[in-house]
């Protein structure tokens, strides 16, 4: 019979963390830190000062509480002595909290031709301001076909007054520029 190598891998969570990206399970907590030193933090916030891990890891078994990582990448780790189970709940009733106050803002377009008529284009000004009013921002788009690049300076005019009906609920964002064969206008919703 042939010998059979067998082989073991070992995969170790890195020790990388973003600002932004930390989420709760992302921790170290307890037996998990094996740094030799630590810069330890009470459970009322009073630095303790550097000791080693083991030591560390004894202060919180005798307060009944849990040793976790919450600087990993700081010369020594920082480690906090504090309840886990309670800390995982506030933090992720604060990432709910937060989920629910971001605004999505969604950009809607309105498209326009520079031979438009004057019904249409308040027909197409009364639904930028729908939009408006329901916080999202307007994309105006002034699309020119053949011939019609001739004429842009004078379609920017339909732009300008696009701008000035909606002027009461609305800013321009972004002024109107022409990009290849469509003049493009950004508008937002004015602050209070």
């Amino acid at each position: 019979m042939d010998s059979l190598t067998i082989h073991f891998f070992v995969f170790r969570k890195r020790d990388i963390f973003f600002k932004e990206g930390i989420t709760i399970s992302d921790f170290m907590i307890n037996e998990q830190i094996r740094d030799r030193e630590v810069r330890l933090i009470g459970s009322n916030g009073e630095q303790l000062g550097i000791m080693s891990a083991r030591d560390a890891m004894k202060i919180a078994r005798e307060a009944e509480l849990d040793l976790v990582k919450i600087a990993p990448t700081a010369k020594p780790p920082v480690c906090k002595i504090i309840d886990y189970g309670k800390y995982k709940y506030e933090m992720s009733r604060k990432e709910k909290e937060a989920r629910r106050k971001q605004k999505i803002i969604e950009i809607k377009e309105v498209r326009l031709s520079p031979n438009i008529d004057e019904n249409d284009l308040n027909t197409k000004i009364s639904a930028a301001r729908k939009f408006l009013q329901k916080g999202d921002k307007v994309k105006v788009t002034l699309r020119f076909r053949g011939r019609e690049m001739a004429h842009v300076q004078k379609s920017k005019q339909i732009l300008d007054v696009f701008a000035e009906k909606v002027a009461d609920l609305a800013v321009v964002e972004k002024a109107p520029k022409l990009e290849g064969r469509q003049m493009i206008m950004f508008l937002t919703e004015k602050r209070q």
